[in-house]
């Protein structure tokens, strides 16, 4: 059975990043997220932002799972609910055939680190996930 399963694919998605969901307030959403490459995400509190080569995985149905590093401004949306914040983001400049282009970002924290994440690529796939965090 499991060597059937195997041939089939992998059989589990890939866990959230360490840490627990935590729900923010948007004076401490409102600030400049780092990723690893360098990447920023900075969310203004008048719900616009700017991205400069930020990773994520970009939604639009002419570019459906987009994948590469981002730039450019957009808006931003708080979707904070009793177990979490949710960020959804969307860029001003649309897809190649002129269809949306976003991501939502959700929030945890791991011990002092506070970090905006999100899944990239095929969930059964080992890419890494998006993860920006914020200085202190």
């Amino acid at each position: 059975m499991a060597l059937a399963l195997t041939a089939c694919g992998k059989i589990w998605n890939r866990p959230p990043p360490e840490g627990e969901s935590v729900v923010l307030k948007p004076a401490e959403l409102t600030t400049t997220w780092t990723d690893a490459d360098g990447g920023t995400l900075t969310l203004k509190p008048d719900g616009t932002f700017t991205a400069d080569n930020v990773c994520g995985d970009w939604m639009g149905a002419s570019d459906w799972n987009w994948t590469e590093p981002r730039s450019g401004p957009g808006t931003w949306k708080d979707d904070s609910n009793k177990t979490g914040t949710a960020v959804s983001l969307s860029f001003d400049t649309k897809g190649p055939e002129g269809d949306d282009v976003g991501d939502v970002l959700n929030a945890r924290r791991h011990g002092k680190t506070l970090m905006l994440w999100t899944r990239v690529g095929d969930e059964d796939n080992d890419d890494p996930h998006c993860i920006l965090t914020r200085d202190f």
